[in-house]
C-alpha cells in the first residue's frame, strides 16, 4: 500500500488531532484537585466563601485555556486542513 499527498497529510493531521484533544486531560485533573482544595478551604474558613470560590473560578478559567487550544488545533486540523492542497 503506497499513501503519499493529500492522502498522507489527511492522516497526518487525524493523528495530530488525536493528540491536541488529549491536551484536556490536564486541565480536568487540574480543576478537579482546584476544586477539592477550594471545598476544603471553604469548610475550614467559611466565612472566605466569597474570595476563596473567587480565586478559585479565575484559576480554573486560566487553567482551562490549555484545553481550548487543543480543542481548536485538533478543529482545524480535521476540518479546515490547512495542509492539504
Amino acid at each position: 500500500m503506497n499513501i503519499s499527498g493529500v492522502d498522507l497529510i489527511r492522516a497526518a493531521s487525524a493523528i495530530g488531532a488525536g493528540l491536541a484533544v488529549i491536551a484536556g486531560i490536564g486541565p480536568g485533573v487540574g480543576q478537579g484537585i482546584a476544586a477539592g482544595y477550594g471545598a476544603s478551604a471553604v469548610g475550614r474558613n467559611p466565612g472566605a466563601k466569597g474570595d476563596i470560590m473567587s480565586t478559585m473560578l479565575l484559576g480554573q478559567a486560566v487553567a482551562e485555556t490549555t484545553g481550548l487550544y487543543g480543542l481548536a488545533v485538533a478543529m482545524i486540523l480535521l476540518f479546515a486542513n490547512p495542509l492539504a492542497k
